[in-house]
């Protein structure tokens, strides 16, 4: 690629794709100039960085204090940038990245907490993360409290839990547009997690406590599982013959067996679990446990918590990286990001993002 002429050209060839982005961003101030080096100049240094060895993967995290979204440089441990919502009243709780990780989409809840009175939010922002600017809006037509969204990578679908209609609504993320919804056949289904084919749906309803069972390809209610009182967040083992959420009336985890839709086992924890998320080789389950400032780490053999590790103040959930080497937890109560080494099994960096850090993504 040529050089676009003025400052631009006199780019220091030995900065690391990282500087070079930053280096280009002090340089050009024009809106034009701007959306031109971030559209052609910058996937160039992405390309030129994979090629020398670094990492253009991005971390999003959705700060629910400060209505925005933190994009954060996982191999630097910093963030990078801030992405308002520029939402009135109402704001995000979860984040998904598209396939191709140009594109992250952002369901604007409400003003307040699942099964708490307040605005209902009804659409989902479009972020261009390279652009770092909201590009589009998904309505949903009414106030639905759309939450939790997932990308399908067998489908290509992206799925997006609208509660207060009771379903998973289904959207295409190329076009950005509606295309079906899954019933639950309860209310407040919260968090929503996939089988590895993408054909069946795991919604965690909190206040019924229960977990219902989506045919994800049939778009129907397949079964409803009674658990307890209240539950919280739901995770997939990795052969997905186990599904597990978090009792709010005890401090214990839920193991649902998928083959025959009923609570298997109980795990005891050592305060009441929130978010979760399973290990790729299939021999651990991390959990957060906010009230004790830990992510507890749940051995599948014998069911039981091995060990513990201690993070940022009022843990909420936990993302596994791709390659299976490190976790990142959102820490609510100091705004961080905790970084775990999943061989170590200690916190590698806590990495600032913003007030009640929440939702999670990746974005290769």
């Amino acid at each position: 690629m040529g050089c676009l002429g003025g400052e631009l050209c006199s780019m220091p060839e030995w900065l690391d794709w990282a500087a070079k982005r930053e280096w280009a961003r002090d340089k050009v101030n024009s809106r034009p100039m701007r959306r031109l080096v971030l559209r052609y100049l910058l996937p160039a240094f992405v390309l030129a960085g994979v090629a020398g060895g670094a990492h253009a993967q991005t971390l999003l995290v959705v700060n629910q204090g400060d209505t925005n979204v933190s994009l954060v440089d996982p191999a630097a441990g910093r963030e990078v940038a801030k992405v308002a919502e520029k939402t009135v009243g109402v704001h995000g709780h979860e984040v998904a990245a598209s396939a191709d990780g140009r594109l992250a989409f952002v369901p604007i809840y409400g003003s307040s907490g699942v099964g708490k009175p307040g605005i209902d939010g009804r659409e989902m922002l479009v972020i261009d993360i390279g652009l770092r600017e909201i590009v589009g809006h998904i309505d949903f037509g009414h106030g639905v409290r759309p939450h939790f969204p997932l990308l399908d990578p067998a489908s290509g679908l992206l799925y997006v839990t609208t509660e207060l209609d009771q379903t998973v609504t289904v959207i295409d993320p190329k076009t950005q547009k509606i295309v079906g919804t899954v019933p639950t056949g309860q209310p407040e289904s919260h968090m929503l997690a996939l089988s590895h084919d993408g054909r069946r749906g795991y919604t965690a309803n909190v206040g019924p406590g229960t977990v219902s069972v989506q045919d994800m390809v049939g778009r129907k209610t397949v079964a409803v599982i009674p658990v307890s009182g209240d539950v919280q967040r739901i995770a997939v083992s990795a052969d997905d013959k186990l599904v597990f959420t978090a009792d709010q009336t005890k401090a214990q985890m839920a193991v649902i067996d998928t083959a025959t839709n009923k609570v298997k086992t109980w795990v005891e924890l050592p305060g009441l679990g929130h978010g979760s998320a399973a290990t790729a080789d299939g021999k651990w389950l991390l959990v957060a446990v906010p009230s004790k400032d830990l992510v507890a780490v749940v051995d599948l053999a014998s069911m039981k918590v091995a060990r513990s590790v201690e993070v940022g103040k009022s843990p909420q959930e936990i993302l596994v990286r791709p390659d299976g080497k490190v976790a990142y937890v959102s820490c609510m109560g100091t705004g961080q990001v905790a970084a775990i080494d999943l061989e170590q099994w200690k916190v590698q960096k806590l990495i600032d993002a913003g007030k009640n850090a929440d939702g999670l993504a990746w974005a290769k």
